[in-house]
């Protein structure tokens, strides 16, 4: 359940980036109150799943999915470069967060 934990977290650090993006230093009411509540989500979310998981992994699952998520969801929506050596970074940090789930020990 941790691992679902933060991956939900992570989903919603994305929403709390381009909602960020959105309401353009928080001067649009909603996608401020999106900014605020999917923050708050994301973080609580995370702070649940680390009751299980180990703080380092936890975290950094957390901020790789919601960075290259972010990332890829910039290129496909606002047009953001998608050089080569930006999709090869991107697939990285996708690989580091796969990697940290296969190797933690499976009772967490």
């Amino acid at each position: 359940m941790a691992w679902e934990l933060v991956g939900i977290a992570g989903i919603l650090e994305i929403v709390f980036a381009l909602c960020t993006k959105a309401s353009e230093g928080f001067t649009r009411p909603m996608p401020s109150l999106l900014t605020v509540a999917a923050g708050v989500s994301s973080v609580i979310l995370l702070s649940l799943a680390l009751r299980t998981l180990p703080v380092g992994t936890g975290y950094a699952v957390w901020t790789g999915i919601g960075a290259a998520g972010t990332a890829v969801l910039g290129i496909i929506l606002l047009g953001d470069t998608a050089s080569p050596a930006r999709i090869f970074c991107l697939v990285l940090i996708f690989a580091g967060v796969i990697g940290l789930k296969l190797v933690t020990p499976s009772g967490v």
